[in-house]
């Protein structure tokens, strides 16, 4: 399984951080030991909303050829939805059979033209700046549509990371996974 996590300026780290960590203890802690990843950007590093660096493990090309795309969202997410460039590099993982996004990472799928006729989520606020892009808007963590998977807002990076781990390898192994991360949604300290 070859997993394009995308990135870029403006996003919200703990959007890309929040669903990367679980999926790639996939391989980390040895259940699927054939995942791969790439840091797919348009720039050798980038810049979260906050100030943050990121490399990218690859920069430009297309993304066809990955089994999973991950798309994180940000302030910037609403304008790179209207950015013909970038949203014509993210229509190369047309053939890609998964995709998933996180907050208003579902914004740039949308515009890619992955939601169409499909149910989808995102950050609370963006809610009516995703209706143009699908059949429905839900208010769900997690929105699985098959080929499409999409979070709320920032925190659900980790439940999307893990519903997707219980999608490549069973709930035996998220619960692995959620249980090392100490990952405990709902309960206050």
């Amino acid at each position: 399984m070859k997993i394009a996590f995308v990135i870029y300026d403006g996003m919200t780290a703990l959007d890309f951080v929040g669903a990367f960590d679980p999926l790639t203890r996939l391989k980390t802690m040895g259940f699927v030991p054939g995942v791969e990843w790439d840091v797919c950007a348009l720039a050798r590093e980038v810049s979260d909303g906050a100030g943050l660096g990121v490399a990218a493990s690859k920069v430009g090309g297309a993304l066809g050829g990955y089994d999973l795309l991950v798309v994180p969202g940000g302030y910037s997410a609403r304008e790179l939805a209207g950015e013909g460039a970038f949203v014509e590099w993210l229509q190369t993982a047309a053939d890609c059979p998964l995709k998933a996004s996180v907050c208003t990472g579902s914004l740039l799928l949308g515009a890619a033209g992955f939601l169409r006729g499909k149910r989808a989520t995102t950050h609370p606020k963006a809610l009516a700046e995703l209706e143009e892009y699908c059949r429905e808007v839900s208010r769900e963590r997690v929105v699985d549509e098959g080929d499409v998977v999409t979070a709320g807002g920032v925190t659900a990076a980790i439940d999307l990371g893990l519903h997707l781990c219980e999608r490549i390898a069973g709930r035996e192994v998220r619960a692995l996974i959620q249980e090392q991360m100490d990952y405990r949604p709902g309960e206050a300290s």
